[in-house]
């Protein structure tokens, strides 16, 4: 059962919540992993992978405590949709799989961590369905919330505690998100791609 789904505690304004920030540029550059079309998911399919993915929230995680703020866990989910796990080679039943274990992760994680006064709150983050600089497909929002619903779903059997949809490129697609989310009682954070004129791509 999620712990803070139903009462978000990042919301009540009275502790300052920090989070993770460019984890597969981080696993790429600094870890020097390959990460085939920037997804991280995979890397929970070796030891080598996990233990690398375990370094970094934990580098973040101290960050939080020193300051005594919140933290935020975001889930290796981004690129763990249909469209792109599909090129990966993975199956409906083995990207379902990956979702549900990315969030164990974290959960295992947040229980070794332990919390005080400072929660820890588990998200997933949901990526566009296209290029996220460089849109090549604009969808519908009924489009855009059938195709986000097969991820948020798996998502909400988990423990998760909200999804953030990161570097989203068209309006549409955030309300498709919007409703796949709200369709499972599932908080939902939108953040959008914008140029250096702040617009939309």
């Amino acid at each position: 059962m999620a712990k803070y789904r139903g009462a978000l505690p990042q919301l009540s304004g009275s502790t300052v919540f920090l989070t993770d920030g460019g984890l597969e540029t981080d696993l790429i550059f600094h870890e020097g992993f390959d990460l085939p079309l920037f997804a991280s998911f995979p890397l929970l399919d070796n030891a080598e992978g996990a233990k690398a993915l375990r370094r970094y929230y934990l580098r973040f995680a101290q960050v939080a405590k020193d300051a005594h703020a919140g933290f935020v866990l975001e889930a290796v989910t981004w690129r763990a949709s249909r469209d792109w796990a599909t090129q990966l080679g993975y199956t409906a039943e083995s990207l379902a799989d990956a979702n549900r274990r990315a969030i164990d992760v974290l959960v295992d994680l947040r229980e070794g961590l332990g919390e005080g006064a400072e929660p820890v709150v588990i998200s997933a983050a949901i990526g566009p369905r296209g290029d996220a600089y460089n849109p090549d497909r604009l969808m519908t929002p009924a489009e855009a919330q059938a195709y986000h619903t097969e991820q948020i779903g798996t998502l909400a059997s988990t423990e998760v505690d909200l999804v953030t949809a990161l570097t989203i490129t068209h309006a549409a697609e955030a309300i498709g998100i919007v409703r796949a989310a709200k369709a499972v009682d599932m908080p939902v954070v939108i953040s959008f791609t914008v140029e250096t004129d702040g617009a939309l791509p």
